[in-house]
């Protein structure tokens, strides 16, 4: 038998979709979305999840998959297809061999499709079999709107993806300190070059200081694409535009109403927890993570959780759950250990979500 505790307070919601009855700023971008990097709160939309054409931002997923095929210390070989791919150069000479490290570099500040096509062939022995391993991540990622077809992003009419598959790529890759440290560079120089790249990103240079990555893109038949992320007041955003003339500008203002309406608020600390049942024998249990959230004002006022509990048995580690809700709906939950064993952390509540579910109780 399970025993309810019902503590009103103020919590948070936890949404893929935008917060409604807010006035969100104008964007150019034909598809656009901006969501919050730690939760991946969706907090405004426009089309995310409609399929487009992409163009240069497609190399975020060609930076990532040489990233982890640990041979940033190997040197590529240049190919006569490398030498000869159409758009942006970083000027390879064929048969010329290059740090992996530097190739992504010049892939993510210069975007050269000469360095994606070098990259893919020493990683995946093949641009076809890199191509694979691109759209093995993206399912992985549940990037469900997404098929690649090249390693560069030049259009195909079978490479598209969507603003919010791109925001979950972009998500996933800032969480690796090597990325993070590559995209977010001014310039770099190659050891194979007398020069430095500098970055195109003109938010990370020129336009907007919060900026602490990116990656551009651009053709004719795409228009203008642009994925971004930025770090204010210990939260941080991502933003992503698809065809959108006036990019720069779109992103800046997404930011600045992101930063202005919503704070990454803690929400419940990791630690020991006691609870007094209604014939006021106390529960004591414990919360593995602490929860941030990004909220609004009004959502703050608005919000309310309930504790579940169940009858303790010997061997039970998970001994209730926590649910989040606002109105009637329920949002999230998150499992109350019997104990403290060891740092388990996110790994755990990760696990929890996906072997019980919130229908499962």
């Amino acid at each position: 038998m399970r025993t309810v505790i019902t503590i009103l307070t103020v919590l948070f919601i936890v949404s893929i979709f935008p917060t409604v009855g807010q006035a969100a700023p104008n964007v150019s971008a034909n598809n656009a979305v901006l969501i919050e990097q730690s939760t991946g709160r969706v907090l405004f939309e426009k089309n995310a999840n409609d399929r487009a054409s992409i163009a240069s931002i497609t190399k975020i997923m060609t930076a990532l998959i040489a990233i982890e095929s640990g041979k940033m210390d190997e040197k590529a070989k240049t190919s006569r297809e490398a030498i000869y791919t159409e758009g942006s150069s970083i000027y390879l000479e064929q048969g010329e061999k290059m740090k992996l490290e530097d190739l992504v570099y010049g892939l993510m500040l210069r975007s050269g499709n000469d360095a994606a096509v070098s990259i893919a062939e020493h990683v995946g022995a093949s641009e076809e079999g890199f191509v694979f391993l691109m759209n093995e991540k993206a399912k992985w990622l549940g990037m469900n709107n997404t098929n690649f077809e090249n390693p560069h992003g030049l259009d195909s009419d079978n490479h598209y993806s969507s603003a919010y598959d791109m925001a979950i790529l972009m998500r996933y890759a800032m969480q690796n300190e090597q990325f993070r440290t590559i995209t977010g560079a001014n310039s770099y120089r190659s050891e194979n070059r007398s020069y430095s790249w500098v970055n195109k990103n003109k938010l990370l240079t020129q336009l907007y200081e919060p900026t602490n990555g990116g990656k551009t893109g651009f053709t004719k038949k795409t228009g203008r694409t642009l994925v971004s992320s930025a770090s204010k007041d210990g939260m941080d955003l991502i933003v992503v535009t698809l065809n959108a003339p006036d990019d720069w500008q779109d992103h800046i203002n997404l930011y600045e109403w992101g930063f202005d309406h919503y704070k990454l608020e803690t929400l419940s600390k990791e630690g020991d927890v006691t609870y007094k049942l209604n014939n006021s024998e106390e529960v004591s249990g414990y919360v593995t993570e602490e929860i941030k959230y990004p909220l609004t004002q009004d959502e703050q006022q608005a919000l309310k959780k309930k504790t579940y509990l169940l009858d303790p048995g010997e061997n039970m580690d998970i001994i209730g759950k926590t649910v989040f809700e606002i109105g009637d709906e329920q949002l999230i939950e998150t499992p109350i250990h019997r104990e403290k064993k060891g740092n388990i952390g996110s790994t755990v509540l990760t696990m929890y979500k996906k072997l019980v579910g919130i229908s499962k109780w």
